[in-house]
């Protein structure tokens, strides 16, 4: 007999889904209003129009809530570029990073689910597949790179793209500053250089 799948990690048809999708714009949307400690199911429920005893028995607390909506956030995110350029393709991660900070809803959602993750391990191990997912795929900018022969063969590509968004996370988070553009410009111009003189190089073993 198999287990329970987590949520979000099948995706439904038909009615299920649509309920799933309801479910799931109502949560982001009281997350970004109102942030984690808000997070009500019987709410939820009724802001997206469903049975109370569906939203319950589907995801059961606010933390499997939030961790569903991260998976689909990260399904549902944008692809990465290919420009053929690794400054042009770390500048664009740079910038999407910082739109989506800056943007009035998705901004407040990202807080609420950092905030969600510090208290609640279903919320944590969720925002850690959703960069896992995302670094991953931006990954290939930097593999493309190496086989172009613009980086160190050596190269760790998931060091590289993580190298891109942590100053803007950190300048958010920590510093509480409005990003612009010239920050993106500038983490991917760090990052890029990093990368080029040896400093993401995996540890020869």
């Amino acid at each position: 007999m198999t287990g329970t799948p987590a949520p979000g990690t099948v995706r439904p048809g038909g009615r299920t889904a649509r309920v799933r999708e309801a479910v799931l714009r109502a949560a982001g949307d009281a997350l970004a209003a109102d942030g984690f400690d808000a997070l009500d199911l019987t709410e939820i429920a009724a802001r997206a129009g469903v049975g109370k005893t569906t939203v319950y028995r589907r995801w059961g607390t606010p933390g499997a809530l939030a961790a569903d909506l991260l998976a689909d956030m990260a399904e549902q995110s944008l692809r990465r570029a290919d420009t053929g350029s690794l400054d042009e393709d770390l500048r664009a991660n740079a910038r999407l990073v910082v739109k989506t900070l800056t943007d009035s809803r998705q901004g407040r959602l990202f807080k609420a689910l950092i905030a969600a993750s510090l208290c609640d391990d279903q919320a944590a191990q969720a925002l850690h597949r959703f960069y896992e997912v995302r670094i991953e795929e931006w990954s290939g900018c930097v593999r493309d790179a190496i086989a172009r022969g613009e980086l160190p063969t050596a190269t760790d590509p998931h060091a590289v793209v993580a190298a891109v968004s942590a100053p803007l996370y950190y300048a958010l988070l920590n510093r509480g500053r409005t990003l612009t553009d010239a920050d993106a410009d500038a983490a991917a111009r760090s990052a890029t250089a990093g990368a080029r003189a040896g400093v993401w190089a995996r540890p020869s073993e």
